[in-house]
C-alpha cells in the first residue's frame, strides 16, 4: 500500500497526520467552531437583536470585552488557523487535499489583513487615512462582516475536505497514512468509502 509523504515526516508531524490525525482534526475543528459561532452570535447580536456594534461582542466578549478589541488575540487566532492548516494538510490526499489547500490560501490572506491591523495598533498609525485600524477589504466592506465572511469563507472548503477525506475512492485511500476513513478492500475504484447498509 503506497503512504503519503505525512509517514516519512519525523515525530510530531507524521503522528498528527497519520494514528493521530483523527484527534487532531477534532481538536482543531472544536477550535474552529467555536471562533466561528462567536462571529455568528455577535451578527445575530447586531442584526437580530439590534445591539450597537460595540455592545455586541459574541458570548465570551460579554464577559471579557478585551477579547473584542484585543488585536494581539484576533492575530493569535489567524496564526493558529494557518498553521493548522499546514500541519494537517499533510494527511490529505486528493479531492481532500485540494479543498483543504483552498482553505489554507484563503486562510494566509485572512492572516495577513489581521497582520495589518496589528501593526497599526502596534505603530499607533491608521492606514489608508481611516480613523480606526482598517485591513484592506475593509475598505469596502464593514468589519463584523468582513471577518464573519472570512471565516465563512475558510470553514466551507475545510468542511468539503473533511466530506472528501472521510470518503476517499480507491486511489485516495491507498495514499492515506491515516485511519479516518473505514478502509473497503472490495470497493471499486473512484467509488466513495461508505459504511455498508
Amino acid at each position: 500500500m503506497a503512504t503519503s509523504r505525512a509517514s516519512s515526516a519525523p515525530g510530531f508531524l507524521a503522528a498528527i497526520n497519520g494514528r493521530y490525525h483523527r484527534a487532531a482534526l477534532t481538536g482543531y475543528l472544536v477550535v474552529v467552531i467555536a471562533h466561528w459561532a462567536e462571529h455568528l452570535v455577535q451578527a445575530y447580536q447586531i442584526w437580530a437583536m439590534g445591539m450597537a456594534r460595540p455592545k455586541a461582542r459574541g458570548v465570551l466578549g460579554q464577559y471579557f470585552p478585551w477579547l473584542v478589541t484585543s488585536e494581539w488575540l484576533h492575530y493569535g487566532y489567524a496564526i493558529l488557523m494557518l498553521v493548522g492548516l499546514f500541519l494537517l494538510r499533510p494527511g490529505f490526499t486528493g479531492r481532500a487535499k485540494f479543498w483543504w489547500t483552498v482553505a489554507l490560501a484563503i486562510q494566509f490572506w485572512h492572516h495577513i489583513e489581521h497582520l495589518l491591523l496589528l501593526i497599526q495598533v502596534q505603530a499607533g498609525t491608521n492606514f489608508f487615512g481611516q480613523a480606526v485600524p482598517t485591513s484592506i477589504l475593509q475598505l469596502v466592506i464593514t468589519r463584523v462582516e468582513l471577518h464573519l465572511f472570512y471565516n465563512s469563507v475558510v470553514f466551507i472548503p475545510m468542511m468539503i475536505a473533511m466530506y472528501f477525506h472521510l470518503r476517499p475512492n480507491r486511489a485516495e485511500m491507498q495514499a492515506m497514512s491515516c485511519n479516518c476513513a473505514p478502509r473497503y478492500e472490495s470497493r471499486p475504484a473512484g467509488s466513495p468509502a461508505t459504511s455498508p447498509a
